[in-house]
């Protein structure tokens, strides 16, 4: 691999350790570059502003999700086996990206987004709010807001996903079995 990417890279990865953990406005490109273990200046080489860097970052990220998201989506399936893999693609993108699904929530509303942030974020809420109506008029998912539902499934999941990563919680298959029928238990209809 050229240098030029493993840099790029590092940048990049650099970059979404410290907005997950500290936010966009609190994050210097200085600080990026200490993080990364490259000059500031080799920052701009790539990315023009700390602007221009989030946006890649955040659009890389959210079509990742949704693309993982929609990788063999059982279409045809139950609305509870469509949620299982939807949940399981939630679980699998967390750990192959600890930071990306944190800095995601934590910045998709934010001021600094571009157009193209904000189309690709609402491509991935759309994919969301599908399967809830779906859920809903099937008569199998609570009729309550899918914003307020999408709250519920990824709250309580990026709360687990940071004890998980403190180490209060011990990741195992069966508490991550035991908070997908939670979530689902959370949105269904009783």
């Amino acid at each position: 691999m050229p240098a030029s990417t493993i840099k790029r890279d590092n940048i990049l990865s650099s970059a979404l350790m410290l907005f997950a953990e500290r936010g966009f406005d609190a994050t210097t490109i200085p600080m990026i570059a200490n993080e990364a273990q490259v000059g500031a200046g080799t920052i701009y080489r790539y990315f023009d502003n700390k602007e221009v860097l989030v946006n890649t970052l955040f659009q890389y990220y959210v079509k990742m999700f949704d693309d993982t998201l929609a990788e063999d989506y059982p279409g045809d399936s139950s609305i509870r086996e469509q949620f299982h893999h939807l949940f399981r693609g939630m679980t699998r993108f967390t750990s192959e990206h600890e930071h990306a699904l944190y800095f995601i929530k934590t910045h998709n509303g934010a001021y600094f987004l571009n157009n193209t942030s904000r189309e690709d974020f609402d491509r991935l809420l759309n994919r969301l709010k599908h399967f809830l109506d779906q859920g809903k008029e099937a008569g199998v998912i609570r009729d309550l807001p899918s914003m307020a539902m999408i709250a519920i499934i990824f709250g309580g999941f990026l709360e687990l996903h940071q004890l998980v990563r403190s180490g209060n919680i011990e990741e195992t298959d069966d508490l991550f079995i035991g908070v997908e029928e939670s979530c689902w238990d959370a949105i269904r209809y009783h």
